[in-house]
């Protein structure tokens, strides 16, 4: 049987950003993809990092989570910032950044969403739940 595919363009069906960031959201919110196969939460991935699936279906964040790592950035910025991995209740891991003082962020602090997409490095923004209280340490 003869199957002709030649070296020929095809123009894509669709982009893959358009199934990160569908169309009629809040742009406020933080949404995630989990797998359709194993139930595996993430973000922004195209196929499962567990069992490689492409069914992955788009939900929202609650929009609370807590600070695995954090580290002070001063490089390519006039002033320093933080980087954060912030483990969310669902149980995906995004990166963003802390409000606050840069050395003020801690792991373990309890973050909420406060904007999905800083406007500068368009990553999402996150404010402290409890002020820590660590005068003493």
């Amino acid at each position: 049987m003869y199957h002709h595919s030649g070296n020929v363009a095809h123009p894509a069906a669709g982009s893959a950003t358009g199934l990160l960031e569908p169309q009629g959201r809040d742009p406020e919110a933080l949404y995630f993809q989990r797998c359709g196969w194993c139930g595996t939460a993430m973000y922004q991935r195209l196929l499962c990092p567990v069992c490689r699936g492409s069914e992955l279906r788009t939900e929202r964040s609650e929009g609370v989570g807590t600070v695995r790592h954090s580290t002070v950035v001063h490089r390519n910025t006039p002033a320093a910032r933080n980087v954060s991995l912030v483990e969310m209740s669902e149980g995906f891991i995004v990166r963003g950044r802390v409000m606050g003082p840069p050395i003020g962020i801690h792991s373990g602090d309890r973050v909420r969403l406060s904007t999905a997409k800083d406007p500068v490095r368009a990553e999402p923004v996150f404010q402290l739940l409890d002020e820590p209280l660590r005068a003493w340490s």
